[in-house]
């Protein structure tokens, strides 16, 4: 069984939504489009490690860490029960990011490769999320065009088992204040500065183990 306790080493040293469906919408963004939505959802003199306008933990705040030996770099572990995502690096290390989980029983452990990147993504609810929300949902059947408000935000990685789209993303968010806690639809989310620097490392292929959480509902501290 999988376990959290047993990828990372913790001994730390700071460096200076939902599930989505098949697109629907259309409109692809240009690059120049991408460019000024990138420079609207990043702060000014925005530094990785330091820069918080969100009001986020500092424990959640993006850090470099000692990585377990024997891990393999460019792979992704999500903490469900701290709220981690740690990107493993050559050289012994990861990055480490606060993320926020699935709500309840919607977050779903396992191992996935990440087979799609992509830039402002298109977003579209399940059938299962509109069944179960509609009041939420229902108005997006049709699909939710790219932007800042896209419930996927700036990027997204797309988890899938074998050639299945699991519908999984690990994601940007328009909504920091949920990192660190329960609040997607199964997804693992991200504040979107943060995830446009993690996005520019992962490569296809790589693989994503999502650890289950411990404690449920609890945010743990990283021990």
């Amino acid at each position: 069984m999988l376990t959290r306790r047993h990828f990372i080493t913790t001994t730390a040293a700071m460096f200076s939504a939902p599930l989505a469906g098949p697109a629907l919408a259309s409109t692809w963004p240009t690059d120049a489009q991408k460019a000024a939505w990138d420079a609207e959802v990043t702060p000014p003199n925005f530094d990785l490690a330091t820069t918080n306008p969100w009001g986020l933990h500092p424990r959640l705040m993006p850090q470099r860490v000692e990585a377990r030996p024997g891990l393999v770099p460019g792979d992704i572990h999500v903490d469900a029960t701290a709220r981690y995502l740690y990107h493993i690096e050559t050289g012994g290390t990861a990055m480490r990011y606060g993320v926020a989980i699935g709500r309840g029983g919607l977050y779903e452990p396992g191992t996935y490769t990440i087979r799609r990147k992509v830039e402002w993504p298109h977003w579209t609810p399940t059938q299962n999320m509109i069944e179960r929300e509609p009041e939420v949902y229902a108005q997006y059947e049709g699909g939710m065009e790219p932007g800042p408000q896209n419930a996927l935000g700036s990027r997204a990685l797309y988890l899938y088992v074998g050639d299945r789209d699991t519908y999984l993303r690990i994601h940007g968010t328009p909504y920091p204040r949920s990192i660190g806690t329960r609040a997607s639809s199964g997804c693992v989310r991200m504040v979107m500065p943060q995830i446009n620097a993690l996005y520019e490392q992962v490569e296809l292929g790589v693989t994503a183990v999502l650890y289950p959480a411990e404690n449920d509902g609890t945010m743990a501290v990283n021990s």
